[in-house]
């Protein structure tokens, strides 16, 4: 939800530009979701997400905008990543997304099906994605959102991110990281947080449990972004976490 909230906002800035966009994911995931399905209700934790938001008479008003393209596709057909980069995005602006697990590959492919600014590949997103070229005008914007499941996980993406940055001195990086109990993060956040201008926003929740690997919160960081696009990211983290008020 907070993952979500930040990249409608930024994206939403970015769809300003004089200049288009070559959006690219790492992690694109299957696009879509639907949050009544019995995969979503395993965990049900769209209840405490979006549920309740959607539910909420007056939802903070940072987050207006993207609730109100949510509330507009219903729960059946939540939007991810790649659908929020197509509602937010130009005719002008062309996207790639990777996603080598061949189930949630077929889902994003269908997902994207008739839009000619897009492409969806089956391959690992770290190697294609260093294979790309702006064109010329075109600036580009990469959002990473690995699974983080293994250490080696932030491993790979701490050894990415300086080779993509050289690659593409203009580019602008969106980094998705969940917040653990015992703070493994901690570390990598501070590395990326250091490479260069950016952002840091985020929301904390108490834990619903005492194991270390107990997510108590999400954080987005920036690098290369304008003071413009780091406005919204920081108001919508101060909003969710007012959420915890009410």
């Amino acid at each position: 939800m907070f993952k979500h909230s930040v990249l409608f906002s930024v994206l939403g800035v970015a769809a300003q530009a004089t200049h288009p966009w070559l959006y690219v994911e790492t992690h694109a995931a299957a696009g879509t979701y639907d949050l009544t399905g019995t995969q979503a209700r395993k965990t049900a934790e769209a209840d405490d997400g979006i549920g309740r938001l959607l539910e909420m008479k007056s939802p903070p008003e940072p987050l207006q905008p993207w609730l109100d393209y949510v509330r507009g596709r219903t729960v059946r057909n939540y939007p991810g990543s790649p659908a929020l980069a197509r509602h937010c995005l130009r005719d002008e602006d062309r996207m790639i997304f990777f996603e080598k697990h061949p189930a949630e590959y077929e889902k994003l492919n269908n997902a994207l099906s008739g839009d000619m600014r897009t492409r969806a590949l089956k391959e690992d997103g770290y190697k294609g994605a260093l294979s790309l070229q702006p064109r010329s005008k075109e600036r580009l914007i990469a959002f990473l959102d690995p699974s983080y499941e293994t250490d080696r996980d932030m491993e790979a993406l701490a050894e990415w991110i300086p080779r993509a940055m050289k690659r593409w001195p203009k580019a602008m990086f969106l980094v998705w990281m969940p917040l653990f109990k015992d703070e493994r993060e901690l570390e990598f956040g501070q590395f990326l947080a250091s490479l260069d201008f950016g952002f840091v926003a985020g929301t904390k929740w108490p834990p619903e449990s005492d194991k270390d690997t107990a997510l108590t919160g999400s954080a987005m960081i920036g690098l290369r972004t304008t003071p413009a696009m780091a406005r919204p990211a920081y108001a919508i983290g101060e909003a969710l976490d007012a959420l915890w008020d009410r």
